[in-house]
């Protein structure tokens, strides 16, 4: 039996060291944190200079006995995780096994042969500046929880909580939600037109550059009308390179993962996991990729050469990058820590398909596609751009063709369409004029949102993750065709935070805090120091908070059967709607979509709905209800409820089509008729097909909501509403 042990967090990752290691060491896993601050008290002791007390979590009591059992009278090494929760498990499980002095500390990068061997043969002393940036965050978290989250059950009546960088998150999601609601449309006409395939678009008039969003509607007819042919003034080439992409960080791969595999950010990072710490394959255990988590566009010497190699054999040495690529740096990134790659280029996604479940191989592929063409020559592209004249009118038309594929080899590119290119005067195809309107900014998804905390300097890589989900969980905001809307609950937590804690939800404080706890990491900061300073402040509010009751008494659009409105109000039992007029009370679900601006809490459920008046079953009167689990419909006769309804009626039998639920949560469409067998997953509309009479159905197509033929796979831009 072997005199020496590793002790990791995680099961699978304790099986893969195993088997590199082939029984010099005893690999054991203390799954995940064995000791933190207690469940169920404060646990921190402010007067005695924020002394933190740690107990065994419940439930890993065993664990803990069985460690210390395997541990005595052995050599320990500790090979946790390389960011601060890694440490700071580290440290608990050093003083818990009485180890603490030790140089037993490993770290790597990726769970391969060579980087275990040289961590093992070179242990350090735990790194107390990381541990003490991960205790001052612990400790922050808990003082935020723990003070403010009793404030809002008191008041909501739920198991709502606030934390730190929570709340800040919550903020920029209710911000997009407000400049979303104070958008005033502006309506322009779009003039483009074609020869042949060649698309054009109007430029200038009378010689000056014009904003598509100038034209009106009198001066599109009128081109429409008189601009038969186009003479070729002038045409331009210049060749344009596209750089080949830098290696996965951790904020990149959860943004890409979400646009292209349709993965949630907490998805992503589960799945990343489980390549990183390995996986049971026919070839054995294996890791896939190295540590997800991370900031770092960083490539080892080694991880270059090796793709230097792959890409020399495979493509030849034109593909080569022709430098190390270098960005604009960011702040505080942990250069330590490499960018996610794989750990065996030679492992090609189709290598591994049959040895990866679906979604760890559709990462894995995503990975290992994106790495290779990191390390990979930039596209070369021929850009031609076309002026055309008609009196006063000049237009544009812009043609790429690739000339040189460089890294779009592997990150492959829908095939281009030949065009030549015109000269002379050419007859107009057909024109493509349309009103159009100004959209407001898009609401955010778990992909934007991502990018946005990053760009706000709020939350660490490791973190996007548990931000958006606990979002979700506490049901501050929903997820709807993949934007993240914020709810009643979402803006009543948002507006008692501003009025009371006003600095846990100022995004520059909380970006603050983080540059803050990243200086505590390199040795720069005393982190009891940022607690005193942060508390300091905090319990200025704290104080205030407890003793003045917040009353919620907002307007709202909701109207009461005596036509006025109702008012948002709390009371003993929560949140609840009051008209003054009638006295007439009732109740709410707080997860309902919303947004509050000028005090008053504007429901936004109904948008995009269509609402049937009658019940497709019985014909009696439908009614808008709110339930504890969202809005729904109810006939007041028959006391059948729905979802909702489709806006289009059904394809075979023209009947009413209900929006329906799956027990996965995924929404789909179902026709009402008995006699009728229709069931989509998209929502059919009223529209036909122009090339083929077939019904048209809604569906989202990058970002934006179009018509889709399912016959001839089309796609057609949704008629505006004038």
């Amino acid at each position: 039996m072997a005199n020496k042990i590793i002790i990791v967090e995680s099961p699978a990752k304790a099986k893969t060291i195993k088997e590199i290691l082939k029984g010099e060491y005893d690999v054991l896993s203390s799954k995940g944190h064995v000791r933190d601050l207690p469940e169920k008290e404060f646990g921190v002791n402010i007067e005695k200079d924020f002394e933190p007390t740690f107990k065994i979590i419940y439930g890993k009591e065993k664990i803990v006995q069985e460690l210390k059992k395997k541990a005595k009278n052995k050599q320990v090494l500790l090979g946790s995780d390389m960011d601060r929760e890694g440490e700071a498990i580290a440290w608990h499980l050093a003083d818990i096994l009485g180890v603490a002095n030790e140089k037993n500390r490993i770290i790597f990068n990726e769970i391969t042969p060579q980087a275990i061997k040289n961590a093992v043969k070179e242990p350090r002393n735990i790194d107390m500046n990381k541990v003490h940036a991960q205790l001052a965050r612990r400790i922050l978290d808990r003082i935020v929880g723990y003070k403010i989250s009793p404030l809002l059950w008191k008041m909501l009546k739920t198991s709502s909580s606030a934390g730190r960088v929570q709340s800040a998150a919550l903020k920029i999601v209710c911000e997009r939600e407000i400049q979303r609601h104070k958008f005033q449309p502006k309506k322009f006409w779009k003039v483009q037109g074609y020869i042949g395939s060649l698309k054009f678009y109007l430029t200038h008039i009378d010689g000056k550059k014009i904003d598509m969003q100038q034209v009106d509607e009198k001066l599109a007819k009128e081109i429409e009308k008189n601009v038969k042919v186009l003479k070729v003034i002038q045409v331009k080439t210049r060749k344009i390179q596209k750089k080949a992409p830098s290696p996965f960080i951790t904020s990149t791969l959860q943004q890409e993962a979400a646009n292209k595999l349709g993965f949630s950010v907490k998805k992503t990072m589960q799945i990343a996991q489980q390549l990183y710490e390995g996986i049971d394959t026919p070839k054995g255990h294996r890791a896939f990729i190295t540590y997800m988590r991370t900031d770092s566009t960083r490539v080892s010497e080694i991880a270059k050469q090796k793709a230097i190699e792959f890409i020399t054999n495979k493509f030849g040495k034109n593909y080569l990058g022709k430098k190390v690529r270098t960005e604009k740096a960011k702040q505080n990134v942990q250069d330590a820590h490499e960018a996610i790659r794989p750990v065996n280029i030679d492992l090609t996604p189709d290598q591994v398909e049959g040895d990866l479940g679906k979604d760890q191989y559709r990462l894995y592929k995503l990975i290992w596609e994106r790495f290779m063409a990191s390390q990979m020559a930039d596209a070369i592209y021929e850009e031609t751009t076309i002026q055309f004249q008609s009196d006063r009118y000049t237009f544009e038309s812009k043609i790429e063709r690739r000339i040189f594929d460089g890294f779009e080899i592997i990150l492959k590119k829908d095939k281009e369409q030949e065009i030549t290119i015109p000269s002379g005067e050419i007859r107009i195809s057909k024109w493509q004029i349309e009103e159009d309107e100004t959209k407001p900014p898009a609401r955010y998804t778990e992909a934007s949102m991502v990018r946005a905390l990053e760009t706000r300097g709020i939350g660490r890589p490791s973190t996007y993750a548990t931000i958006i989900s606990t979002l979700l969980e506490r049901k501050y905001v929903i997820k709807s065709s993949n934007q993240l809307i914020p709810t009643v609950m979402g803006f009543v937590v948002n507006h008692y935070l501003e009025k009371k804690f006003p600095e846990i939800v100022d995004l520059q404080f909380t970006a603050k805090m983080e540059e803050a706890l990243d200086k505590i990491e390199q040795g720069q900061k005393d982190y009891k120091e940022l607690l005193r300073d942060f508390y300091n402040d905090f319990s200025k509010y704290l104080n205030e908070a407890q003793q003045k009751w917040l009353s919620i008494d907002m307007n709202t659009n909701l109207e009461c059967d005596c036509k006025s409105r109702y008012k948002l109000k709390v009371g003993r039992y929560g949140l609840y709607l009051l008209c003054e007029n009638c006295s007439k009370t009732t109740s709410l679900a707080l997860e309902t979509p919303a947004v509050f601006y000028e005090n008053t809490m504007y429901f936004t459920h109904q948008e995009k709905e269509s609402i049937e008046t009658v019940c497709p079953v019985c014909g009696g009167k439908l009614e808008q209800m709110s339930g504890r689990y969202g809005n729904y419909i109810k006939c007041q006769n028959c006391g059948k409820t729905y979802t909702g309804f489709a806006r289009g009626k059904c394809p075979k039998c023209s009947a009413v089509v209900e929006k329906k639920i799956s027990k996965n949560k995924r929404i789909f469409f179902k026709c009402t008729s008995d006699n009728c067998d229709f069931i989509s997953w998209l929502e059919p509309s009223n529209e036909t097909c122009p090339e083929c009479s077939q019904r048209l159905y809604y569906k989202k197509y990058r970002s934006k909501e179009v018509l889709y033929c399912q016959n001839c796979k089309k796609t057609f831009q949704l008629k505006t509403k004038k």
